[in-house]
């Protein structure tokens, strides 16, 4: 009666995990990609005053014109580009945008690459429309996570239309430098293939201003859509607010795909979107040090446990950790979180072979990431026979 593809749907394993003690205050949660600091007063109080003016009322299905001009010029002033504002769409979060993106690019039996290890939601988007994907691995060296583009371009098949890549990468800390990007564009360009590139985390990285971004060297018409959000540069991740930034020509048929998803984010939201691009960079910088400081924490305390393997991001806020000998990820973390009351994220919901790994969010304040950094290790020594 109902699709295959609807019916074969499974939670992934974050959630799975989360929904089992959820909103649990004995439980210290680095589960999601999250921290514990409230979204700027700066941000908040724009949306209070939009909801007094009034803005609780349909507007533009790709945006508020203000919204977008925002972007554009945030954008532009970040990346050094000339992004029209015709390319521009605000369709709701920036989950909703990945949707978007795998509706415009894949169809039934298409094939999309994803780079892996890699956030397990894209799965889900790709796999409702009844399309196939398949896997192209970073590995871990001695400095730490790379790609192969070698690799990458072994892997496109006649009926591949699409490669997922996410940088500053979640779960793993790699971040795309401006040689592979270029290159992995010119692969895309001469075998017709759209890159999706969710640069969600393009604020959180530790060696400068901003991550590299496709925007920074794709054309207007390069076969590129940038997912890009408001939910980790400014803890805005309950507000549910993203954009797309599209080849150029596909403004009518992104009015209509934004109009049959979600009708357009709510108004009120997207007065605080501007306030967050326009009045937001301090608070940035303020959330990059706790960052900067978690990362220092989980190296220090974790890195170092004999048990375990962790190379240091470079973007993002997770440590990706593998504990050599551990055969099940998800029974892994459901055991640290009924001894030790911590919440953790299986490291085999971010593609295969991540079965020894466990993810965990470090955008924690330091005291709270250091008490669940000390539960633990304190796990792991009770538990060492079982991994040696």
């Amino acid at each position: 009666m109902f699709r295959e593809e609807i019916e074969a749907l499974e939670q992934n394993g974050i959630t799975r995990t989360v929904f089992r003690r959820l909103d649990d205050p004995k439980v210290i949660p680095l589960w999601f990609g999250e921290g514990d600091m409230a979204t700027p007063e700066v941000i908040t109080n724009a949306a209070k005053d939009a909801l007094d003016q009034g803005f609780t009322f349909y507007g533009h299905t790709r945006g508020r014109a203000e919204l977008r001009t925002a972007i554009r010029a945030y954008c532009n002033r970040l990346y050094g580009t000339d992004v029209s504002f015709e390319r521009i769409t605000v369709p709701g979060s920036s989950m909703l945008g990945i949707t978007l993106a795998t509706q415009m690019t894949l169809g039934q039996h298409d094939h999309a690459i994803l780079i892996t290890p890699h956030w397990p939601n894209i799965d889900r988007a790709i796999a409702v429309i009844g399309a196939e994907f398949s896997h192209v691995r970073q590995r871990c060296g001695a400095r730490g996570w790379h790609l192969d583009l070698d690799e990458v371009s072994t892997a496109i098949k006649p009926n591949t239309r699409a490669i997922y890549i996410n940088s500053p990468c979640n779960p793993t800390g790699w971040v795309m430098q401006r040689e592979q990007q270029q290159e992995l564009l010119r692969i895309c360009r001469e075998r017709g293939v759209v890159i999706i590139a969710d640069e969600v985390y393009h604020r959180t990285i530790y060696d400068a201003e901003v991550a590299p971004s496709f925007l920074e060297i794709a054309t207007e018409n390069d076969p590129v859509i940038v997912v890009n959000g408001f939910s980790k540069a400014f803890a805005m991740t309950g507000w549910r607010l993203g954009w797309m930034i599209t080849p150029s020509g596909f403004g009518e048929q992104m009015a209509v795909l934004s109009e049959c998803f979600n009708t357009g984010a709510p108004s009120f939201i997207q007065r605080a979107g501007i306030a967050a691009l326009e009045q937001g960079d301090t608070a940035v910088q303020q959330f990059r040090a706790q960052y900067q400081a978690g990362r220092s924490a989980v190296m220090a305390i974790l890195g170092k446990h004999p048990l375990v393997e962790l190379t240091e991001p470079e973007g993002a806020f997770y440590a990706f950790v593998r504990i050599p000998g551990l055969k099940s990820s998800d029974a892994f973390v459901n055991s640290v979180l009924d001894e030790q009351d911590v919440g953790l994220a299986p490291g085999f919901t971010f593609g295969p072979g991540n079965d020894e790994y466990f993810r965990l969010c470090y955008a924690q304040s330091n005291a709270r990431l250091r008490e669940a950094l000390g539960r633990i290790v304190v796990y792991l020594d009770q538990h060492a026979d079982d991994y040696r």
